[in-house]
């Protein structure tokens, strides 16, 4: 039997690269994200299915949640729609922009997983085993300066998770954390910093490799594809440039001494 996976955030970024490595792999894709346009294209390109949602909206996410169940149901979920705005202090930062950073961070995870569960309960009847896998951040497990709203909502989903891990004990279902470090993907920054191209190529100019979209995704799938017996609880991957999000080399890696 073939396993369906909904695939959240998936216009852009660690999304899309997750459906292309998903599809990859021979899963039946459903990807979510709020513009259609990107979502046909990608549709086009991978054979995925898509559903045009906006999951800070209850009723977009009742609706994923009505057509996944009359069109065969699901086996796995990769929670992954989230982002950032702004890099200022605690004191200076826009109260919007953590209202934003939250909403969609941690209560769109939130209603994503509430409206799905019966449905993957429903798929680990079917295959034995059912998945639910959350990206996250090491913002989510490490605080730095700038990072306080980001921080906030990444350390709430990291918390979320965990508790859905113990909640759900068990049952045939793992709940796999995906924290990745810096990615350079073509919008999270540029999202950040409003739109502003050069403090967005600013944070990866010299940074020698970091991670992209597609080495996430692939640790997605990896986690995803483990025996059943085996849950992947946590996994941060980040770029050896990058020791912890305030410690990040620049230039070439060389050998000391």
């Amino acid at each position: 039997m073939s396993r369906r996976v909904v695939v959240t955030g998936a216009s852009s970024g660690i999304g899309a690269a997750t459906v292309r490595a998903f599809r990859s792999e021979g899963w039946d894709v459903v990807a979510v994200a709020r513009r259609e346009d990107r979502l046909r294209a990608l549709a086009d390109e991978t054979g995925a299915e898509f559903v045009v949602a906006d999951l800070t909206k209850q009723d977009d996410v009742d609706a994923l949640r009505d057509h996944l169940a009359s069109t065969g149901g699901i086996h796995a979920l990769v929670n992954n729609a989230g982002g950032a705005h702004g890099l200022d202090s605690v004191e200076a930062s826009s109260v919007d922009d953590w209202v934003w950073m939250y909403e969609i961070n941690v209560i769109g995870t939130k209603r994503v997983i509430s409206a799905l569960l019966p449905l993957l309960r429903a798929g680990a009847t079917e295959t034995g085993h059912a998945d639910i896998a959350v990206v996250t951040s090491i913002a989510g497990l490490t605080t730095y300066v700038g990072g306080g709203g980001y921080n906030a909502a990444k350390f709430a989903e990291h918390a979320l998770t965990e508790v859905l891990r113990l909640e759900l004990n068990g049952e045939p279902i793992r709940v796999v954390e995906i924290a990745p470090g810096m990615v350079a993907t073509e919008e999270f920054s540029l999202v950040r910093f409003g739109g502003d191209k050069a403090r967005r190529d600013a944070v990866y100019e010299d940074v020698p490799e970091p991670l992209s979209a597609e080495d996430v995704a692939d640790t997605i799938v990896h986690a995803l594809t483990r025996p059943r017996h085996v849950d992947l609880d946590l996994i941060v991957v980040k770029p050896v440039a990058q020791a912890a999000p305030y410690r990040l080399h620049k230039g070439e890696l060389t050998v000391r001494g």
